[in-house]
């Protein structure tokens, strides 16, 4: 005998109710089309009432498929008859998700028609005495995206065609619907991405753009000298390694040069290297330029600024002169150090880094740890490998490397063609006791050969000013002294010829009456002729 309750349930659908489902996917095509990005939460759930409104049904879900196949979400909308308590939560069986996640279509009239697998809605059947449900698959490009899921929990029925033809038109509206969704997250996602690493290329292009006046390879560091030799050795053992570096030594033996070695030979040298010259920073701004600020952090921030740790990311920070930095930021940076974090001026929210601290100062650290101007934690941080770099009086006999090298450096941006360096002016840097290091033998090459006319190197009269200086046997002199001895020296050897043949002036490289105007601006003169103009006093 014919069960009479699927019975009453299998008659033809009304036109009437075909035609609502229609309008209704008319209606949500519109929608859909003007809906905002983020809206398609909405949209679905009003489109998930009013199906089932329209099928009769009690419960309509729809689920939504991520790309492996695994439910991503769930939507749901209950009639207002469940939503009266009089119905029950339909149930999304795993045996329902692998045939919707396939893109099968599943019909079910009656629990007698569940398979076996299907535990989950055999139970739900037997707490309610009825199992009829329809789900329908929703593809875009081939990929199953969502599936519509419909219940009648209370009263079994059975669906069909021209009811599933027409709720498949609506699953497949609300699958376009959340593929552009999807496809508007994404491309938003790779918007920010986009403009995240604008930002950080613009970054390190302004960054670059002001180093580049002052780029220098790691192959700049001249000299053989033993001293020179020892601190290249300990450079090339720390530069592959993550280890902070501590450079120590005089101000102008070379630091930032030692700092690009160690940064160029390790494994981070394809991300910037970013100089920070702490003397140079006044103290209201040392955290700023270091951490960055954040609009409006404080008067004068007109716009979000990255710190210099942001710009170093995955790359290496040289902070010059690390011995000028304030309590208050010796805090902060240790901060760095230890955990890698840190917050922008201005913000609470926490920054994480990964940057390789190359530190330098001439300053004597262990002795400002123990009169409390520097903290003891930080310097140890710091000093994990530290390198000193000796001074030029320490490596005198690089001096005529470095003056060739200097003359290379600077010849054609100065019109000149140097092609000999007198053996005499050697001399004379060499004994000088070059308080400004490798820095001050540049600048004083540089005005030489701005003195020079010719192809040979002259000393410029301005490089012998009164600062003191001391020599290899601890004399107190001055440049002009060692000029003046170095002369007379030379002239004593001559006979104090200055023209004809084996001539001082030839021996020093200068034009005779250029060798009389250094020697009357020296005061450099025969004994005899001194003692004509000043004669002893009578005893």
């Amino acid at each position: 005998m014919p069960d009479t309750s699927i019975a009453a349930a299998t008659h033809r659908v009304p036109e009437r109710q075909l035609e609502d489902v229609a309008q209704l996917a008319v209606t949500l095509s519109g929608r859909l089309a003007r809906m905002r990005p983020d809206g398609i939460a909405q949209v679905i759930a009003e489109a998930l009432e009013q199906v089932a409104a329209e099928a009769c049904a009690d419960k309509c879900q729809l689920v939504e498929f991520s790309g492996n196949g695994a439910v991503a979400h769930v939507y749901g909308s209950a009639t207002a008859d469940a939503a009266r308590g009089q119905g029950r939560a339909s149930v999304i069986d795993e045996w329902l998700i692998e045939r919707l996640a396939r893109g099968e279509l599943v019909t079910i009239s009656r629990p007698e028609e569940l398979p076996v697998e299907a535990m989950a809605l055999k139970e739900q059947a037997r707490r309610t005495g009825s199992c009829s449900l329809l789900g329908i698959p929703a593809s875009v490009a081939g990929d199953v995206v969502c599936a519509l899921v419909i219940d009648s929990l209370w009263f079994p029925r059975r669906w069909s065609p021209e009811l599933v033809e027409r709720l498949q038109l609506v699953a497949e509206l609300l699958g376009s619907g959340l593929q552009r969704e999807r496809n508007d997250r994404t491309l938003r996602a790779n918007v920010a991405m986009i403009e995240q690493l604008n930002a950080r290329l613009e970054a390190d292009n302004v960054y670059l753009k002001e180093e580049i006046k002052t780029f220098h390879d790691f192959d700049d560091i001249v000299g053989e000298s033993a001293t020179l030799r020892l601190a290249l050795t300990r450079l090339a053992q720390v530069a592959p390694t993550n280890s902070s570096v501590l450079l120590m030594g005089p101000t102008g033996t070379g630091k930032e040069l030692f700092a690009r070695a160690v940064h160029e030979r390790s494994r981070r040298h394809a991300r910037p290297l970013v100089r920070v010259n702490c003397a140079a920073l006044p103290p209201t701004l040392v955290e700023s330029e270091l951490f960055g600020h954040e609009k409006g952090a404080f008067t004068g921030a007109v716009a979000m600024r990255q710190g210099r740790f942001e710009l170093a990311d995955g790359g290496t920070i040289f902070l010059d002169e690390i011995g000028d930095l304030t309590p208050d930021i010796q805090v902060k940076f240790l901060r760095v150090l230890q955990e890698g974090e840190f917050e922008r001026v201005g913000s609470s929210r926490t920054k994480k880094v990964d940057v390789r601290v190359i530190a330098a100062t001439h300053h004597d650290l262990e002795k400002a740890v123990a009169e409390g101007r520097f903290r003891a934690d930080l310097y140890y941080r710091l000093s994990v490998y530290p390198i000193r770099l000796p001074s030029l009086t320490e490596r005198r006999e690089d001096i005529p490397r470095l003056v060739w090298f200097f003359i290379h450096r600077h010849q054609r941006e100065l019109g000149r063609q140097i092609r000999k360096v007198p053996q005499a002016v050697l001399e004379t840097l060499q004994r000088y006791s070059w308080p400004g290091n490798v820095r001050e033998l540049e600048n004083v090459i540089e005005r030489a050969m701005i003195a020079s006319t010719g192809d040979v190197l002259q000393l410029d009269d301005s490089t012998t000013d009164a600062r003191s200086a001391v020599t290899p046997d601890g004399e107190s002199t001055t440049l002009d002294s060692v000029q003046r001895a170095h002369i007379e020296a030379v002239l004593e050897r001559c006979g104090w010829r200055i023209n004809g043949p084996g001539n001082a002036a030839e021996r020093l490289g200068l034009h005779p009456n250029t060798l009389r105007f250094r020697m009357k601006k020296l005061g450099v003169a025969r004994a005899d002729a001194r003692n004509q103009h000043h004669p002893p006093a009578a005893t």
